[in-house]
């Protein structure tokens, strides 16, 4: 990736507490990432096991095949317009999530934002490594049953062989990031149609299993105005999943060809492929319960009934590539960027992975995934704080800027710069987030608002929005220096 510094030819006097080379914004003459690879992010992400849990969950609440479709159909076109106006703004400006929100709150107060985001991050990168770990646990005994006795004995809550294995698929995410986002950019390219075959043919085995025929939905069925609240409900959350990465999809379109690529790949692999994925699940799903009445909670149930080793083997691999995909692209890039900007002298983009990746096995993601409190309290009311955040800088961007951007005064503490506001904050903006945040959280963690829970996501980022609307100093002018206008030096 080249990037450009803007004090090289500008007037502008670059701060080193807002600047290092993973910071800086990309050059368009070192953009790599075209439809394809824009396509892969999601193609790895969305057949996740975490999505896969969530989607068959709809089939065991009651939802049927043609709910399940038309759930994930306004799902993904509510997330399709979301990533691709938040990407929009990544090609543009060519700078990470913690630069872009210096633009709505300021040099000092993006930090804000980037925390919260990173801080979600972290905690997920473990519990997702640990999710994978279980997998190469069901690769490992299957390959060598006399290491089923290492489940035996545990150490701070993991047994030893899922240390082993942990550790082990640390150290691969590692290595992966250490080499950058050209290397990210690769993984995805080789690992999306792996994952895609391989669920595929999944589903097509436990369909052949059933005798060709599927059940198209549980002895519970749901009707009338609880179906609807399910069917909404249900793609209200899906749009919050990809929560976290509407707000720092711009770490990956930064680096993206054009606009149109962006378009071109979000439309194959969000609308098309979310409905490809649904339909996968809801053979799986229904083939299942149409063998034996029982309704699968994730695929490594599946996996782990196939009866040819082989099989067995390819299954769990191609799980592992797509979680450690999907930890890469959620869960790695957007704390690696946070800690750079919180340290930027200290931390490039391979130290701060590191950091990331010590933080993620310190807090020993096992124990946590077990903890209903951690998942339900502190997770589920940080990722509704994520909305606001995204609506604050939506109205900020596209509402008032008019996606017009200063990008050199991003990386300055001069107090007349667009950005400085007062001391490095835009209270304004300070004032939109807090208490549209608290009312997501509200409606997120208290048991009477459970109706609403769903939405707090939309709730949070809407009222976010029109607050922020209503406070903004509107007698401000709004300047837009391209990168592109700006005479930059090969790296």
């Amino acid at each position: 990736m080249m990037t450009f510094n803007p004090a090289q030819s500008t007037d502008v006097q670059i701060s080193p507490r807002l600047y290092n080379y993973d910071l800086a914004p990309t050059q368009r003459a070192g953009r790599r990432w075209g439809t394809y690879n824009i396509f892969t992010l999601w193609a790895n992400d969305v057949h996740s096991l975490a999505n896969y849990a969530f989607a068959i969950g709809l089939f065991a609440l009651g939802l049927g095949v043609w709910q399940i479709m038309l759930t994930f159909l306004l799902g993904s076109a509510m997330i399709f317009l979301l990533l691709t106006l938040s990407g929009f703004m990544g090609e543009k400006t060519g700078v990470p999530f913690p630069v872009m929100s210096r633009i709505a709150f300021g040099i000092s107060g993006a930090q804000i934002a980037a925390v919260v985001r990173g801080g979600v991050a972290i905690v997920w990168f473990g519990i997702q490594t640990y999710l994978a770990a279980l997998v190469l646990n069901v690769l490992l005994i299957a390959l060598f049953p006399s290491l089923e006795s290492l489940t035996n004995t545990s150490l701070l809550g993991l047994p030893l062989l899922g240390w082993i294995s942990f550790i082990c698929l640390w150290i691969v995410q590692v290595i992966i990031v250490s080499y950058g986002m050209g290397m990210i950019r690769k993984y995805m390219a080789y690992v999306g149609p792996t994952i895609l075959t391989t669920m595929l043919a999944i589903a097509g085995w436990k369909f052949f299993e059933a005798g060709g025929s599927i059940a198209l939905s549980t002895d519970k069925s749901l009707t009338g105005g609880k179906m609807w609240l399910e069917i909404f409900q249900g793609a209200a959350l899906w749009v919050v999943i990809y929560g976290t990465f509407v707000l720092n999809v711009c770490d990956f379109t930064r680096s993206a060809k054009s606009k149109a690529a962006i378009v071109k790949g979000n439309l194959v692999g969000i609308p098309i492929n979310m409905l490809f994925f649904a339909g996968i699940v809801v053979v799986m799903a229904g083939a299942q319960f149409e063998i034996n009445g029982n309704i699968v909670t994730s695929p490594s149930d599946i996996v782990q009934t196939i009866p040819n080793t082989f099989l067995l083997v390819v299954a769990c691999v191609a799980l592992i590539l797509v979680t450690i995909a999907v930890n890469l692209l959620a869960n790695f890039v957007a704390p690696i960027y946070m800690l750079a900007n919180l340290f930027p002298r200290k931390l490039n983009f391979r130290r701060a992975g590191l950091v990331t990746a010590i933080i993620g096995a310190v807090i020993t993601p096992w124990n946590l995934y077990d903890s209903a409190v951690v998942i339900q309290y502190f997770l589920s009311g940080l990722g509704a704080a994520l909305g606001p955040v995204f609506g604050v800088i939506i109205a900020d961007y596209w509402l008032l800027r008019r996606s017009k951007v200063n990008i050199p005064a991003l990386y300055t503490e001069d107090p007349e710069s667009d950005y400085h506001y007062r001391s490095g904050y835009n209270r304004r903006a300070i004032l939109a987030l807090v208490p549209a945040a608290i009312i997501a959280i509200v409606l997120a963690l208290v048991p009477v608002f459970a109706a609403l829970s769903g939405f707090s996501w939309f709730i949070g980022a809407g009222l976010a929005l029109v607050f922020y609307l209503i406070v903004a100093d509107r007698d401000r002018t709004f300047t837009d220096v391209d990168g592109e206008s700006i005479a930059v030096p090969s790296e």
